[in-house]
């Protein structure tokens, strides 16, 4: 059985295969598949990361998460259900990019969190005690 992230991820690479989705496209927003699947947003989160690191998808800081330029023909999109179907595009260059944005965007959740922490603890830190 598949994890929520990993159905959304599946649903994202048919829709590029597909070409419903095309290279240089934006992905939806966070909200926006949150709502489409019924998702927490670190679910999404997930899924997301899951695709950069698989080469599907690249993110603009700033900008949001599009559809990587593949070097694959459309007309090859039948291939990628071969063994190969989720090896990053361009090979190590692909993959050292998309783990550097992955922990890029984990860096910014840590500090988005230590600021609520922070704001949360200067705010109501009497309370409960």
């Amino acid at each position: 059985m598949q994890l929520t992230f990993e159905v959304i991820a599946e649903a994202l690479r048919e829709r590029i295969r597909s070409g419903g989705l095309r290279p240089g496209d934006a992905l939806p927003t966070q909200a926006v598949l949150m709502r489409e699947f019924g998702a927490s947003s670190l679910t999404v989160q997930k899924a997301m990361v899951l695709l950069k690191q698989e080469g599907w998808v690249v993110s603009r800081p700033g900008k949001g998460a599009f559809v990587a330029h593949r070097d694959h023909a459309a007309d090859d999109a039948d291939d990628l259900e071969g063994p190969d179907a989720t090896a990053p595009v361009g090979g190590t260059t692909a993959r050292v990019e998309a783990l550097e944005q992955a922990l890029a965007d984990a860096v910014q959740q840590l500090a988005d969190l230590r600021g609520r922490v922070e704001a949360l603890e200067s705010g109501g830190g009497e309370r409960g005690r």
